[in-house]
């Protein structure tokens, strides 16, 4: 029942990916774009940057739950991150799940990564497939060396905010990803996620 709920799930997703459309960093054609001489550069293939991902993971969470109140009380979980590619592709998606040391806490959330190589981007959707809710827009994004950035804005209690992830601290052993809420349209980004995966 869950395999069919996950196949369901995920051509919806794809679907969505379609018509949604993706956000583009750059305008012209596909693969090129114009440098500030006029000349036509081109764009780097990120389609294998999520490839140090597949695996099986360690996580420890650090999670901000009062977020853009100027607290600092963080709730401690520690779990798995398992990553898979889907269909010989270089989509991949994750199955989450991490407890807090007294087990009161838990997090179980599923992860969709689709690049687009027009764009050159990543989109990312968080799956809830016990709610069988998709969150949407994706954070969408690239990398740039060891280092990947995503954005939307969302609605956070009644206000609207940029969110960000960042990927950095990449190695094959270990992995590091943030998130940041800004509440000031980017001027200022508080961390409020913080994952540190390790094999």
């Amino acid at each position: 029942m869950k395999s069919i709920r996950l196949e369901c799930m995920l051509l919806t997703v794809m679907s969505a990916a379609l018509f949604l459309g993706e956000v583009r960093a750059f305008s012209g054609s596909p693969n090129s774009q114009a440098s500030a001489n006029g000349a036509t550069v081109a764009q780097r293939d990120g389609s294998h940057d999520f490839d140090f991902l597949i695996g099986n993971w360690k996580a420890h969470v650090r999670r901000l739950p009062e977020r853009l109140k100027g607290s600092n009380v963080w709730v401690e979980y520690h779990g798995i991150s398992n990553h898979k590619k889907l269909l010989d592709s270089n989509a991949n998606f994750e199955e989450f799940d991490v407890s807090t040391p007294d087990k009161k806490l838990r997090i179980k959330a599923q992860t969709l990564r689709l690049y687009n190589p027009e764009s050159h981007q990543w989109s990312i959707y968080l799956l809830d497939l016990d709610k069988g809710t998709l969150d949407l827009p994706p954070v969408v994004g690239q990398f740039n060396g060891k280092r990947g950035e995503f954005y939307n804005q969302q609605t956070w209690e009644g206000r609207a905010v940029l969110v960000r992830y960042v990927w950095l601290d990449i190695s094959p052993q270990s992995s590091r990803m943030e998130q940041s809420f800004s509440g000031d349209g980017g001027k200022t980004w508080e961390v409020n996620w913080i994952c540190e995966l390790s094999r």
